[in-house]
Order: C-alpha cells, then structure tokens, then sequence
C-alpha cells in the first residue's frame, strides 16, 4: 500500500512541477497540461512499441509536450488572447494529435513491452515491493537536481521574477515572451515526462489520461504549500513532490475506506476540487493571520516610523 501510494506521488509529482512552474513560478494559468500528459504517454509507448529505446522514448514525450507548450505560450504572445483560451486551443488540438500518435485507437497496451517498468522492478531485486519507489525516486530526484540547477541560473533566475514583476525583468535586458514562452515549454515537457512515467507505470497509454490533471497538479502544489513553507525556489520545488505524495495518499484513502462514509470512486474529482478550494482558504487565512499579528503590526509601525 504505502509503495504503491509512494510510486504514483512520485510519478504525478513531475505533472505537479509542471503545474507549479505555470500557476506559480509564471503565474501562467495554463490548461496545455490536460493535453500535454496523455501526449507523454502517447509518443513514449508509441516510441516503445516501435522498438525505441526507452531513455530515448522518455526524451521524446518531454520534447513533444515542450513543443505543445510552446506553442500555447507563442498563441498567447502573438495573439494577445488570455493565457487559459491558448491552452484550451492546444489542449483540443491535442486530442486529435494524441490520437494520431496511438495510431487512431484510443489507448496502446505496453504489457507485453515494457522496458522502463523492468528497469524498474531491476533497481532492487532483493525488495521487489519497494523496487519500483526507488526506481522512481531517483528519476525525480534527477529532475529536481536539474531543476535546481537551472532556477540558479541567469536564465532561471529571470524567469522565476518574470511572474512577479514583469517590468523588472524588462528592465534587467531580458526578453519576457521568449522567457514565458520557455518556461511554459519546460512546464509542458514536465507533463509529458510524467505521462510517459504513468503509462509505463500503468501498462498503457490512453488518449483520456489527461481529464482532471490540472486540478491534482494543483491539489499536489497547494497542499505541498501547507506543509511548508518557504521563499528558496528549492524548498518550494521539494515541497511540490511532499504535496503530491500526501495527495496521492488522501486519494488512495478515499478510494479504500470512503465506502464507510458513502463515497465512491466516482466522487474522487469533487474531493480533489474540495481540496483546492479548501488550500486556497486556509492559505487565505494563515496570511491574514500574519498581516494581523502583533509582530506584524509592530514590523509596519517601525517601517512607518522610518519613513
């Protein structure tokens, strides 16, 4: 239980990066990734069943999920339309490229050829239970070291200011559409990395994968942000695979023990969305907790009395 709950927290916590990387780093809302995840799964098994090797295949879903990305970030800078109507465009045009990919069936088996889950079950032969968890736990170890990296970049850094403060990008030199367009690339490429990871995981692609996404991306982003918080783009980046795995874990407990309060499988979405609303209102509270605090009102005193 508490394996299986740790392998789906750690594959859908590259989505939720790519979530975080939209809503937050970008403040970017973006619904590309409903498409961009089944475009992963998609392009990896279909790369697989042709013969690919399978670092080859992963590497091809994050490039073509990039590509969606993109393209939703361009139709958003050349257009001027809002940032949800491109996404919505690129996720509907999807849907008839993913199926394109799958070879016109709704969903491609990988039962009989799964390379990435034999690697998998390889990692630790003696624990076969836990082999998967650790397999995947160094796959999203290696993306939050990359990702790391990168935010400490120039580039990295600029973007990351880009969702607060566009004007002081500008004013540094940098180019803001090339910046969001790359990073709503990277968010894209994120998705599609972490539906390749589910298909592989789950023995098959299928063109309706990418339905609700978004909200468990954010169910994972929120709630890792009521475990911790933090301003070091680190920390932040950590607690969005904390968030997913707690959030996989509610959704496992939902699934096993919600009979005994009438819930069904069924009923998961509208838990998922209770969860969002349910973060953003407790995140609402916390902070005017804070602006009300005694030592929040003597921090403006001061800064007034300075001025």
């Amino acid at each position: 239980m508490i394996e299986a709950i740790l392998v789906e927290g750690l594959i859908y916590a590259v989505l939720a990066l790519g979530v975080f990387i939209s809503f937050r780093v970008l403040d970017f809302p973006d619904l590309t990734a409903e498409g961009a995840f089944p475009l992963g799964a998609a392009a990896a098994a279909a790369l697989i069943g042709a013969g690919a090797h399978p670092a080859l295949a992963v590497l091809a879903a994050f490039a073509a999920a990039a590509l969606a990305g993109a393209a939703t970030g361009a139709i958003y800078a050349a257009f001027k339309v809002p940032s949800l109507l491109a996404g919505i465009v690129i996720m509907t045009g999807l849907w008839s490229v993913n199926l394109r990919v799958l070879g016109g069936r709704a969903n491609l088996p990988l039962i009989a050829n799964n390379p990435i889950m034999d690697a998998a079950y390889a990692t630790l032969p003696a624990l076969p239970e836990w082999s998967a968890a650790l397999f995947f736990a160094l796959v999203v170890a290696l993306v939050l070291a990359l990702l790391v990296w990168f935010f400490s970049t120039e580039a990295g850094i600029a973007m990351g200011a880009l969702g607060d403060n566009e004007a002081v990008v500008i004013a540094a030199g940098a180019n803001p559409v090339s910046l969001r367009t790359a990073g709503v690339a990277l968010s894209g490429g994120l998705c599609g990395l972490s539906g390749a990871l589910a298909a592989s995981y789950q023995g098959f692609a299928d063109v309706n994968f990418g339905s609700g996404v978004v909200a468990a991306g954010l169910a994972s982003v929120m709630v890792g942000e009521l475990m911790l918080k933090s301003n070091r783009i680190g920390l932040q980046i950590v607690r969005v695979v904390l968030g997913s795995i707690m959030f996989r874990g509610l959704m496992f407990a939902g699934r096993s023990y919600g009979y005994l309060i009438g819930m069904t499988p069924n009923d998961l979405r509208f838990v998922t969305a209770l969860l969002v609303i349910g973060a953003i209102a407790l995140g609402r509270v916390r902070k005017k907790r804070r602006i009300s605090s005694p030592a929040a009102a003597l921090a403006g005193a001061a800064q007034g009395g300075a001025a």
